[in-house]
């Protein structure tokens, strides 16, 4: 979803609608204006988080994903830097980062001031300990509570048999059973985290 289109008009009557989900997947890219407007993105960093907290306002236990490139011609480590205290203010559920590659035919790809792959490698492994600090940190206040999972499919760990899926504001969840429940929605008891992902069982 483009920032620009989160309005205060568009949350209230998007919140009103029982077919939403409480999940958002905003696309950010960076957190410093001054690389946003390199990428030629129309908007900035207060539009964006001005978006993120009326959807945190109308969504009470709303996650919130986004993509982030690091890496892009041009970004200097004050840039980086900016986009990383940018991300410890907003605290997105979880966060896609991509290392910037050149492709033929671009703009960015002719741009001057490349970025090292070392420098590219670095960033990025800076922001998923984030993203997954974060994720850690908002599915472990679900450790106890009854939770709403669509299930999807099965999966095979270490030989034992769990049936996997999400919660409407993206948690994976899983549960231990040999029952088949694709495509089935189930209320489920959240008992632990196991790195990233929950486990619990049905109510």
């Amino acid at each position: 979803m483009e920032p620009t289109l989160i309005t205060e008009e568009f949350v209230s009557r998007l919140a009103k609608l029982s077919k939403i989900c409480d999940h958002f997947h905003l696309s950010l890219q960076s957190g410093c204006d001054a690389t946003l407007k390199r990428m030629n993105r129309r908007y900035t960093i207060e539009e964006f988080e001005k978006g993120v907290k009326l959807l945190r306002r109308a969504y009470k236990n709303v996650a919130l994903t986004t993509d982030i490139i690091v890496g892009f011609p041009g970004e200097t480590d004050e840039e980086f830097n900016t986009t990383y205290e940018f991300l410890k203010r907003i605290k997105f559920y979880k966060m896609h980062i991509f290392k910037y590659s050149q492709r033929k035919g671009t703009r960015a790809a002719v741009m001057p001031n490349q970025i090292d792959g070392k420098i590219k490698e670095e960033r990025s492994r800076k922001l998923i300990e984030l993203s997954n600090e974060y994720e850690a940190e908002f599915n472990k206040d679900y450790i106890g509570k009854t939770v709403e999972v669509l299930f999807e499919e099965p999966h095979i760990e270490n030989g034992i048999r769990f049936e996997k899926g999400h919660t409407t504001n993206y948690m994976v969840v899983k549960t231990l059973t040999n029952e088949e429940w694709e495509n089935q929605i189930k209320y489920i008891k959240i008992e632990k985290l196991e790195g990233l992902e929950l486990v619990g069982r049905e109510e």
